[in-house]
């Protein structure tokens, strides 16, 4: 059985990074012949036997108190579960926490020590911590317990690969419009080197981020060397993916994985990024794209894009961080605490 947080269905259309995960486990895990449930928005559309949550909001406390006891009850009527994975709070778990099945709560996102330390306190051996990159787990493995380390991944065959791309081939970059995400630096970069900058993503309506997109990022899209295009689809994502020269992620936070940086390599994209969180655990410098320090790193590395085999970029996608290589790596785990 899998959880997932109400508030985005599975798989999201637009922003949802641990959703496409989970919706790539399931189906992943559904073909290899295993029978999978989950809890998740209603609206989500999946293999798995779906368990639509009768409470909406994660940041409500009657909601998700509704969503514990359901999750509860299920279990009790349907009987024998193998393994509990959560991808929610861990608070879906906790009246669970006593029963001796395996549960394993899987983060995506920066820990809260205080999170682990009940879940050790509560569950015990029966509880498994994932983190999706060592520095991901580092922000709280003072707090004991058992860990993995399973990075996130992508639906490889979903993304056509593009070998070669024209040497005026745009920029991009793709992500929520917001400073943490660096897209000031982004535009700079672009300035500098003289290159188009093609910008997509959602930004707040409202705000310090609403502000920022409207004083920091607006004004610097011409809609010819900067355009800003607003959120893609999968398939706009995979176009404009293919068809850059780098994948921009200047980031300003120490970001837990970034889906994104995989994406661009199944699509051949090199990425050029800012050594922070788990970027250097992804990128590997001058193979698959460079890891700057500063802005006149990512203004040089620039320039070094054709030093970047395309064909390395998809072939460290497909044996690192393919559909196929995370789904067995999880079902590995299952079958070691079973």
């Amino acid at each position: 059985m899998i959880t997932v947080d109400p508030e985005i269905p599975v798989p999201p259309l637009y922003y949802g990074g641990i959703e496409r995960i989970v919706y790539m486990l399931v189906c992943g895990l559904v073909e290899k012949g295993h029978e999978v449930h989950l809890f998740a928005h209603p609206e989500s559309t999946t293999p798995a036997r779906l368990i639509p949550y009768g409470g909406k909001l994660s940041g409500s406390l009657r909601d998700t108190m509704l969503n514990v006891l359901q999750i509860k009850n299920y279990i009790k009527k349907i009987g024998k579960i193998d393994i509990i994975h959560s991808f929610s709070r861990l608070a879906y778990l906790f009246l669970l926490m006593k029963s001796s099945i395996p549960k394993i709560q899987s983060y995506q996102r920066q820990i809260t020590p205080r999170s682990i330390y009940l879940g050790n306190l509560l569950g015990g051996q029966t509880i498994t911590f994932t983190a999706c990159s060592k520095y991901c787990a580092n922000t709280a493995d003072f707090a004991g317990g058992r860990w993995e380390i399973i990075p996130n991944g992508v639906p490889i065959e979903k993304y056509q690969f593009v070998p070669d791309v024209s040497p005026d081939a745009p920029l991009v970059f793709l992500g929520r419009v917001e400073r943490i995400k660096g897209v000031h630096t982004a535009i700079e970069v672009a300035k500098r080197t003289g290159r188009h900058l093609i910008i997509s993503g959602n930004h707040a309506s409202s705000g310090k981020d609403h502000e920022y997109f409207i004083k920091e990022v607006l004004p610097h899209c011409d809609g010819e060397m900067i355009k800003y295009i607003g959120a893609v689809d999968d398939i706009a994502k995979n176009e404009l993916l293919g068809n850059a020269a780098a994948l921009l992620f200047p980031i300003e936070w120490d970001e837990p994985f970034g889906i994104v940086m995989v994406e661009a390599f199944a699509c051949g994209t090199p990425v050029i990024a800012f050594s922070r969180g788990a970027t250097p655990e992804v990128i590997r410098h001058k193979v698959t794209g460079f890891i700057c320090n500063s802005i006149d790193d990512m203004v040089e590395a620039i320039k070094n894009i054709p030093l970047i085999e395309r064909a390395n970029c998809r072939r460290e996608a497909g044996e690192h961080f393919s559909g196929k290589v995370i789904t067995e790596k999880y079902e590995q785990l299952y079958y070691s605490l079973i």
